[in-house]
């Protein structure tokens, strides 16, 4: 279904002020020099390892574990990503390695 050019720059409009408010706000709310409340610290620390360990959840929710090749692949991705993570402490290169590796081990090996 094509949209015409208003409906389109409308729509860009909408994402871009959206995009800027979410990353401004936060500013607005606790500006340099205001005390953070304790309540904002604390999610700040938890929930980044929970919404990680969420996503791991729900992309190895589907492996078959009980055909072959019995989540193998998954289990050595995991594995290399974790190790490579908490060796080299950048999440970029590990989840990338580890996309990499999984995506060939299916392709070429299982």
């Amino acid at each position: 279904m094509p949209i015409d050019a208003t409906t389109s720059f409308l729509i860009i409009l909408a994402v871009g002020l959206t995009t800027f408010a979410t990353r401004a706000v936060p500013f607005l709310l606790f500006p340099e020099g205001k005390e953070i409340p304790a309540i904002v610290q604390y999610l700040g620390k938890v929930l980044t390892p929970a919404i990680i360990g969420m996503l791991v959840v729900y992309c190895l929710r589907d492996t078959p574990v009980r055909s072959v090749p019995h989540g193998i692949p998954e289990f050595i991705a995991v594995t290399v990503t974790a190790v490579l993570h908490v060796w080299k402490r950048n999440n970029l290169l590990s989840i990338g390695v580890g996309t990499v590796l999984y995506m060939l081990m299916i392709q070429l090996v299982f």
